[in-house]
């Protein structure tokens, strides 16, 4: 048997002096304690992170049910009663107990004077969020429901529908694996923050480094987009009157005061609203759409343009093609187009590379599988029926958003004004998550800045919300098509976070979990792992014990879903090209993409 320590230097901290001493003769060096360990000390093992995991998840789960007194199911975990939350907001201030002291904790000389109970208090403080508030949060994805009636226009009935539910499924599956994940390697000791952290326990730093940037590329974008999207939507409420690229910025400003709120409880409201108003948005444009036509003028920015410009060119009389569906793909030979229109399905899905960021916060992880499967299954139904009523009446002349190919003036700036604040929630929830991973990864890990926990870095917080702002606003000003910016987002980053990077993960897990014999693991005692054997004898061990099955799964899963990424990064990648060879109009001009009067 073969008996691997994993020891760390103890920083210099007095308080463990009499432990070294009882366990040096021993040839022992006394355990770190999790507090004294760097951000992300790459000598901590699966083991100990998995040891501490199965801890804080014991503990969660004996405060839950005695809070709250009995498990929940679906809906009372979305729409909890004020009574309970009433009962388990008690109990939780009870169950912190001592506070945190005033202190730097980014600093390790400062968290010296940190006790342990102290440490796992201040990671319980910042776990307010509940699994009704996640529901919504996940289902607050303005990209989603109005870019898939596009989608359908680009790849027809059957193409559209059988795509859109396997993403759909794969995309839960995804949020199941990624939740397995968190919980076997999150703890109160070792706090999973986001992505990126889930990557480093598993990998190493290099998949760190590759997720966060990943990561922060995608949010950085998504707030882009909205910000165009918004900016096109209010250019058309004015019906042009006000210089584009005033339109473009003024949501720039708008996410300076709104991107001020610091945590994702404090957005339960806001996206609780967010979803009914883009509902609101789905029904008035669906009624719209039944009783007029489509937003002619606008041709040259739609669907069927980018499938065959001939679609939705007029006669030389100026009448129009009509409205046309076809059951499979509109243009076999354009195969790019209809990959294209599908990144604007994937949209609808992109909510699993901030799931990390949701538990994270969370009260109780346990229920965030049901508020996920709720909120995906709410998205499918909803998202699908729309996409297919507004197919059904607008064909080939889809807008993207849909919102703005409505025809009657009225109604379009009705739906406008409603679109915007909604979308305007979303690129501030977007924001929010972006911030914070750069604030951890720059300024906490490397300049030692105090975490977004104290109070000390609300100021920091303040500075730099108008700084991303501002680069979001300059990344989408320089784009000359929304459709091709979100396709090549959806191919580079949201097919990763969504479908590739779960299985690739939990494959690893699976492995190292599954190799765990009896007497085998973390000794807290003495910060020894104690493993039977090592190496690539392990590994095959891990692979065929247990649920080998689900590790078949993952490859395949894992292969598939890059193979679709490329695919999709392929079409994207021709679409601006050709897209980049025609002078375009952009958020640094004043004209709008939707005024085709000059």
């Amino acid at each position: 048997m073969a008996k691997v320590g994993t020891m760390a230097l103890d920083g210099g901290d007095p308080r463990l002096a009499d432990k070294e001493s009882q366990l040096g003769g021993q040839g022992i060096v006394a355990y770190t304690r999790p507090q004294m360990r760097a951000l992300h000390d790459p000598s901590i093992s699966f083991e100990e992170y998995y040891y501490f995991a199965q801890q804080t998840r014991a503990e969660e789960e004996e405060h839950h049910l005695s809070s709250s007194g009995q498990t929940r199911g679906i809906f009372s975990t979305i729409f909890p009663s004020r009574s309970g939350n009433r009962v388990e907001e008690d109990s939780e201030e009870k169950h912190r107990g001592s506070s945190m002291p005033n202190v730097n904790t980014s600093d390790p000389n400062s968290r010296a004077s940190v006790t342990d109970q102290e440490w796992t208090n201040a990671s319980r403080a910042v776990r307010t969020a509940t699994a009704g508030a996640v529901f919504y949060l996940i289902t607050t994805d303005i990209l989603g429901p109005f870019g898939l009636p596009y989608a359908f226009a680009t790849t027809g009935w059957g193409p559209g529908v059988a795509l859109y539910t396997v993403f759909g499924f794969m995309a839960g599956v995804s949020g199941w694996l990624l939740w397995q994940l968190f919980l076997g390697l999150d703890s109160y000791q070792y706090p999973v923050k986001n992505y990126g952290d889930l990557a480093f326990r598993l990998y190493g730093q290099w998949a760190r480094y590759l997720f966060n940037i990943l990561q922060s590329i995608q949010l950085i974008c998504s707030v882009a987009l909205i910000i165009i999207s918004n900016g096109e939507a209010l250019s058309e409420a004015v019906k042009f009157k006000l210089c584009y690229a005033v339109c473009c910025l003024v949501w720039g400003i708008a996410g300076f005061f709104i991107g001020q709120i610091r945590t994702l409880q404090k957005f339960g409201w806001l996206a609780n609203a967010a979803v009914w108003i883009n509902l609101l948005v789905m029904f008035i444009t669906m009624g719209v759409a039944a009783h007029s036509p489509p937003l002619y003028s606008a041709a040259g920015s739609s669907a069927g343009y980018g499938v065959n410009p001939a679609l939705v060119t007029a006669d030389a009389n100026g009448v129009f093609p009509p409205i046309q569906h076809t059951a499979g793909l509109p243009d076999p030979s354009n195969f790019g187009a209809s990959v294209n229109g599908l990144m604007q399905a994937v949209y609808g899905y992109g909510g699993a590379m901030i799931f990390t960021e949701f538990m994270s916060e969370m009260k109780h992880p346990h229920d965030f599988l049901k508020a996920m499967w709720g909120a995906q299954f709410f998205i499918y139904v909803c998202y699908m029926l729309y996409g297919l009523f507004m197919y059904g009446y607008q064909g080939q002349y889809l807008q993207n958003p849909s919102y703005l190919g409505i025809s009657p003036y009225a109604w379009q700036t009705v739906g406008n004004v409603l679109a915007m604040v909604s979308a305007l929630i979303a690129a501030a929830l977007y924001g929010n998550i972006g911030v914070k991973v750069l604030y951890n990864n720059i300024a906490v890990e490397l300049f030692r800045a105090p975490p977004l926990t104290e109070s000390r870095a609300k100021w920091a917080w303040v500075a730099i919300v108008p700084v991303y702002w501002s680069v979001a606003f300059v990344i989408g000003a320089a784009i000359p098509d929304f459709s091709g910016f979100t396709a090549i987002v959806s191919a580079v980053c949201i097919l990763q976070f969504t479908y590739t990077f779960p299985p690739f993960l939990h494959l690893l897990f699976n492995i190292k979990k599954n190799a765990l014999r009896s007497g085998e693991g973390f000794d807290p005692a003495t910060g020894n792992i104690v493993l039977h054997d090592t190496g690539i004898r392990r590994m095959r061990r891990g692979f065929m014990a247990g649920n080998w099955y689900l590790n078949v799964w993952n490859i395949i899963y894992f292969l598939g879903a890059l193979a679709t990424a490329g695919l999709g990064i392929w079409a994207a990648v021709e679409n601006l090209i050709v897209l980049y060879a025609i002078p375009e109009l952009n958020a640094l001009s004043c004209t709008s993409p939707l005024d085709v009067s000059g």
